[in-house]
């Protein structure tokens, strides 16, 4: 009985490898198979042998044979174009594997409120680069349960946030406590005090926060302690719009500082209050991701930016 004849195929023959479109993009770059060899620094019989290869597992042929040279069919160019954003995709990736052995080089991701991305951040980072040169970083915005959930999910490597209480998995430190202050439109008659005492809001346009709103109920608290009585009619979830609101004229508020001194200027005004309402924002790490590089320098910097803001 006579037994079957064994392929001498092997596996890696039948599918296209990465050596095949390295030989491809030579060829593309070179313009010929001799200038490909030079690029591969290899023997222009084994190119021409690497392409054979390609076209016949391909099935079709990628360049038409003119006078001895070679010139790219149309599938040729397709694929030339597909070769090309994945070898810049390459290139990107060799960047960073270099990068990640330079001394001072660290890639910070960081979750914050919306509020605190527009008011906190920015001061920040100008402080951190200032001091230590450019730093890689990338700021995602999320508020709420959600933020706290990612923060849990130890997605990034620190978190922004006016909630008190630590997620499971993380750890928070408190930034330094600020006073919350008023904002006014310009011109407004309680512009020319320098403090504002609850009593100066009496009977006053108010843009208040969400009524679901820690500070608004303790803004509210504050007022109904001292028996006063504003103008209720707006409210919004976050003291970027309330500073917009109050910059058109829209009433008067008590929000952040730092949301007040990012949106003070030609159409709103910043005064204290002579009364006390701590606002602290706290700064979330993970417990069980790798540690990064620069996070507490960030740390410092949002330190000096809450304090500068007091």
């Amino acid at each position: 009985m006579s037994s079957s004849p064994v392929s001498t195929v092997s596996p890696e023959d039948s599918r296209i490898g990465h050596r095949h479109i390295e030989v491809f993009r030579a060829i593309m770059l070179a313009g010929g198979v001799t200038g490909a060899a030079r690029l591969l620094y290899t023997s222009q019989p084994t190119v021409s042998r690497e392409l054979a290869r390609l076209e016949s597992l391909l099935g079709y042929a990628l360049f038409e044979r003119v006078q001895g040279r070679l010139r790219a069919t149309a599938k040729a160019l397709s694929l030339w174009d597909e070769v090309q954003r994945s070898w810049q995709g390459l290139d990107h990736v060799i960047e960073h594997a270099l990068a990640l052995a330079q001394p001072n080089h660290s890639h910070i991701s960081v979750l914050s409120m919306p509020a605190l991305s527009h008011a906190l951040l920015p001061g920040a980072l100008a402080r951190l680069q200032q001091a230590q040169g450019p730093l890689a970083l990338s700021v995602a915005s999320q508020d709420g349960p959600l933020l706290l959930e990612w923060m849990s999910a130890q997605r990034f490597d620190i978190g922004l946030t006016e909630q008190c209480d630590a997620p499971p998995g993380t750890r928070a430190i408190a930034l330094p406590a600020v006073d919350e202050v008023a904002v006014l439109p310009v011109g407004h008659p309680l512009a020319k005090k320098k403090r504002l005492k609850a009593t100066d809001f009496a009977g006053q346009p108010f843009i208040s926060l969400a009524r679901d709103d820690i500070y608004r109920q303790r803004i509210d608290a504050e007022f109904m302690r001292a028996g006063v009585e504003r103008q209720l009619l707006l409210e919004a979830h976050s003291a970027i719009a309330i500073c917009a609101m109050v910059q058109h004229g829209l009433g008067i508020a008590i929000v952040n500082p730092l949301t007040a001194r990012a949106c003070e200027g030609e159409q709103l005004v910043v005064r204290p209050l002579a009364f006390s309402i701590p606002f602290q924002v706290q700064a979330l790490l993970p417990l069980h991701r790798p540690a990064v590089a620069g996070v507490d320098a960030l740390l410092e910097a949002l330190q000096a930016e809450v304090a500068a803001s007091a």
